[in-house]
């Protein structure tokens, strides 16, 4: 029998698609990457700055209109 190493070895992690809506968004509209995590009913994004993080606060009502969203959006600086 493989082993679980062996058989995770050549498997390549997909992530959820409101993730990748969300950074394609914030790249194409802001030109910088971000940091998404998903909880229960809540979708944290960690910008570099302050002013990356307030821009997308104030577009969050149209980042979840694009992106399908469904989950309450949570803005933090890291």
């Amino acid at each position: 029998m493989d082993e679980l190493a062996n058989i995770l070895k050549g498997r390549q992690p997909t992530q959820p698609p409101e993730i990748a809506a969300i950074k394609n968004y914030v790249l194409e509209h802001f030109k910088s990457q971000v940091a998404v995590a998903i909880r229960n009913n809540e979708i944290i994004i960690t910008a570099p700055s302050a002013s990356l993080a307030n821009s997308l606060r104030l577009n969050s009502e149209d980042i979840a209109e694009v992106c399908g969203l469904s989950r309450r959006l949570i803005f933090r600086i890291g």
